[in-house]
């Protein structure tokens, strides 16, 4: 099966083209793109970075916090927001 991944990855890719073109949309999107999407909607649902890594297939956890450390900073400060909204709260 490994003989064929660079002729399934061009049929993906190639569909994927048409399916945008059909549609309309014209941004650049690959099947990469989707791994990404996937990632970021991981880390919105507050899903841990070690569990990330596992699933994302990084060896090394630090590839994972590299490629996404500022959506992690996002969360971060989000989190900040709500902590000191929940203390606000609890002074009122």
């Amino acid at each position: 099966m490994r003989g064929r991944t660079p002729t399934i990855m061009k049929v993906i890719d190639t569909r994927l083209k048409r399916l945008l073109k059909k549609s309309g949309i014209e941004k650049n999107i690959t099947p990469h793109s989707f791994r990404h999407t996937h990632t970021s909607l991981l880390i919105e649902a507050g899903v841990g970075i070690k569990e990330i890594q596992q699933r994302l297939g990084h060896t090394d956890i630090n590839t994972t916090m590299n490629t996404y450390a500022h959506m992690t900073a996002n969360m971060e400060e989000k989190a900040s927001q709500q902590f000191s909204k929940l203390m606000k709260d609890l002074l009122l």
